[in-house]
C-alpha cells in the first residue's frame, strides 16, 4: 500500500479542537485526512466515521444528499464523546469524481436514480476503495472501531482488512424532500441499513 503519512496540525472547529493528520496515496495521487480527538491509541474501541468526500453536500450545502449532515453529526458526536476519529476520504461521487458526479446529477434531473445514473455513465454503483484506511488507522495505533455508518459494506470492508468493528452505530440525519428518492435508492439497491434492518441512507 503506497499511503504515506505527511504531517499533523491542530484543527479548531465549532465542536472541538481536533488533530488533523494528512496522508498521501502515491498510487492514486489522492490526499486524505484523518481527524482525531482524545487518546485514540489506548486499545479501546474508538468512535469512528469513514466519510467519503462530497463537495456538494459537505461544502456547498446540497440537499440532494445527506452527506454534509452526516459529516457534521459525526464530528459533533465525536466531540460530545471526547474521543474519536474521522477519516475523510477523497472519493467524490462514490468514486467517479466531481465532474462525472455533475453528469450523473443531470441524468437524475431527467429521471434516473443515483445507481442508474452512474451505470449509464459506464461506472459501477459504488467504486469506493477503503483499503487506504488500514494504513491510516495503523499509523494512529487504532485497531478497533465503534463505526458510525448505515452502510454494511463499510463494515465488511474494514473487517476484511483485520480491523475489529465492535459496534455499528446508525447515523440517520438530513432527510428532506430533495433527497428522499436518493435515500430510498441507496436502501433498495445498495443495502444501507437502519437499526431494525430497514435500509436507509449513508
Amino acid at each position: 500500500m503506497s499511503v504515506r503519512y505527511i504531517e499533523s496540525s491542530h484543527l479548531p472547529t465549532q465542536w472541538a479542537e481536533f488533530e488533523m493528520h494528512g496522508f498521501w496515496d502515491e498510487e492514486n495521487d489522492k490526499e486524505h485526512v484523518v481527524l482525531t480527538l482524545g487518546d485514540v491509541s489506548n486499545g479501546e474501541p474508538v468512535l469512528a466515521r469513514m466519510h467519503s468526500e462530497c463537495l456538494t453536500g459537505d461544502a456547498l450545502f446540497s440537499a440532494r444528499c445527506d452527506c454534509g449532515s452526516q459529516l457534521q453529526a459525526a464530528m459533533q458526536k465525536i466531540a460530545e464523546n471526547g474521543c474519536g476519529v474521522l477519516l475523510y476520504l477523497r472519493q467524490e461521487g462514490r468514486g467517479i469524481g466531481l465532474l462525472n458526479k455533475i453528469k450523473a446529477y443531470k441524468l437524475q434531473d431527467e429521471g434516473a436514480d443515483t445507481v442508474e445514473a452512474n451505470e449509464r455513465l459506464g461506472f459501477g454503483a459504488d467504486l469506493r476503495d477503503y483499503s487506504v484506511c488500514k494504513v491510516m488507522l495503523e499509523h494512529l495505533g487504532i485497531n478497533s472501531l465503534k463505526l458510525m455508518t448505515n452502510n454494511p459494506r463499510k463494515v465488511e470492508a474494514l473487517k476484511s482488512m483485520g480491523i475489529e468493528i465492535s459496534e455499528r452505530i446508525a447515523l440517520h440525519t438530513g432527510r428532506n424532500p430533495h433527497n428522499a428518492r436518493y435515500l430510498e435508492t441507496k436502501a433498495g439497491k445498495l443495502g444501507h441499513l437502519m437499526d431494525d434492518g430497514v435500509a436507509q441512507g449513508d
